[in-house]
């Protein structure tokens, strides 16, 4: 349920050191050239020049910081931050059980004295890490840094928080290509190997979006009850209406990005959500002379693509984008929908959706394949698919409801059969009776939905907003999923929260925003 965003961080320390260093050397300058004109040469010589050394570590309530570098895996990107350990009971019910270590970091605002209300970054999955997520998109909070400090948690069973992995039984599922598969015995014998090695150093009841809440609240807690604007992305925007929800009174403003109202059980209209986008997507290209002409109906190109591998699936070989190298890839009905699902997230692969559909139908699926390569490998990387599972699993999965009605759509009920089947194996956690009701009150609250959404579509961000006091909702036109990093976004989401009042916030600069134009070849689109 994510796109991901990326950027880097500027080293606030080490610049605030920079200047006031640089301002005491030119005023001891000063100082020491007009004495040498009042006084004789003989005058005792001025004193030296004082170095202030950065501070090594940070109090902020009860916890003491110390300076971290934060990594994203297969990157090499770095970003400057401050940590300390942070410890919670695994099961709030048995406080001397097994103990689970958290990631807790804090990027310090750039202002001497920041404001008192602290930025929450909440991202999505189910499963993505807030520390690694954040490397690769600080450039957004470079705003906010001016007078926010930011605050990193990892949620529990993701990233540094004590992550639901099962290496060897990925290996091995690696191998076997199992994420293409339709054999649901394949898939939970799988997911059974996986759960065994969880279960050694953790127990998945405990990894819901209700505990995660709970640990964002004691970190509050021993920072000194600050008050929270939470910025939620994609399943991060479940986390902050749940948490608002909660503790109402701890919480400052909300930023809902490509929200999930609380009413949605997960998975449950993702089939015919994608079939709307796609629809929206080609009709990009149905309006289009030079694209209609070149194209036709990609529509039904992909649906006879799909009836084809059906009949045919196979195995190809494409180059590696990343290597460059010759790999073998499966590719049926499965891999089919992956990637295009995959490709409608951003503005830039839907124009080239058309195209690389066109090309796979004419014998040619490398520019498809070799996408989902990168996409998928991205995402692989970045989310923790056992704790999402955990989430799924525990808080939406025994309300979904078979849906024959979706039988003719590109994902048809493929997605539903495989959650159900993998949630038969996967242990579920308990969850609040009044979990799935709608936010209410007068939090103020900016929503911003994309468009052409595949996923979570502007109608979910329209229902969230109805059920609130001071609320507004932004659509940006021609965008996917996950729009923070778009166009003006940062700047007006910085707005928002500096004088957090939803109908006096000047987004009119969005408005310049619109669909990527549809690639015609691989130079691009028509002039």
């Amino acid at each position: 349920m994510k796109r991901k965003t990326g950027v880097r961080i500027a080293i606030a320390v080490g610049v605030a050191v920079a200047i006031f260093g640089g301002k005491y050397v030119r005023e001891k300058k000063a100082s020491s050239a007009a004495a040498s004109i009042a006084t004789p040469r003989t005058a005792a010589p001025a004193e030296p020049v004082k170095v202030i050394a950065a501070p090594r570590t940070w109090k902020v309530g009860s916890l003491t910081f110390k300076p971290c570098d934060l990594t994203r895996p297969g990157t090499g990107l770095r970003a400057a931050a401050w940590c300390t350990p942070f410890t919670v009971p695994e099961n709030r019910a048995d406080p001397k059980g097994r103990m689970i270590p958290l990631k807790l970091a804090m990027v310090r605002s750039d202002a001497a004295v920041p404001a008192k209300d602290v930025v929450v970054f909440l991202v999505g999955g189910p499963g993505q890490a807030a520390t690694r997520e954040y490397v690769t998109s600080s450039r957004f909070f470079d705003g906010l840094r001016k007078h926010h400090d930011i605050l990193l948690l990892d949620q529990r069973g993701t990233g540094g928080s004590n992550a639901l992995a099962c290496p060897e039984a990925e290996a091995q599922a690696a191998k076997e290509h199992i994420q293409y598969s339709q054999n649901l015995d394949v898939i939970q014998a799988y997911l059974k190997r996986c759960l065994a090695e969880v279960e050694k150093k953790a127990d998945p009841r405990f990894y819901t979006t209700t505990n995660a809440i709970e640990d964002l609240a004691e970190v509050r807690k021993a920072l000194g009850n600050p008050p929270f604007d939470l910025i939620g992305v994609s399943y991060g925007t479940r986390v902050a209406q749940q948490f608002a929800m909660r503790y109402p009174k701890a919480v400052r403003s909300l930023v809902l990005d490509s929200p999930v109202p609380n009413a949605v059980y997960l998975g449950q209209d993702i089939a015919v959500h994608l079939d709307q986008a796609l629809h929206r997507d080609f009709a990009l290209c149905t309006a289009d002379a030079a694209c209609r002409k070149r194209f036709g109906d990609p529509y039904r190109t992909l649906m006879n693509l799909k009836t084809s591998l059906a009949a045919d699936p196979r195995k190809v070989t494409i180059r590696d984008p990343r290597t460059y190298r010759q790999v073998e890839r499966m590719f049926n009905p499965t891999a089919l929908v992956m990637v295009v699902r995959l490709f409608a997230y951003a503005p830039e692969t839907i124009a080239l959706l058309p195209l690389s559909i066109d090309a796979a139908a004419n014998g040619d699926p490398g520019p498809l394949l070799g996408q989902e390569s990168l996409i998928s490998g991205d995402l692989g990387s970045d989310i923790n698919s056992a704790m999402g599972l955990s989430v799924t699993c525990s808080e939406d999965a025994d309300h979904i409801q078979d849906r024959p009605q979706d039988k003719d759509t590109l994902m048809g009920d493929l997605f539903i059969r495989q959650l159900k089947a993998q949630c038969a194996i996967w242990p579920h956690g308990a969850v609040p009776a009044n979990f799935h009701q709608p936010l209410t009150g007068d939090i103020p609250t900016l929503v911003l939905s994309g468009q052409l959404d595949p996923v979570t579509p502007p109608a979910w961000g329209k229902a969230i907003v109805s059920h609130l006091s001071n609320a507004r909702q932004l659509v940006l036109k021609g965008q996917g999923h996950a729009e923070m990093m778009r166009g003006c976004a940062p700047r007006v989401i910085r707005r928002f929260i500096d004088h957090p009042d939803p109908e006096k916030l000047d987004a009119s600069c969005l408005d310049q925003l619109g669909p990527t134009p549809i690639f015609i070849d691989f130079n691009g689109a028509t002039p």
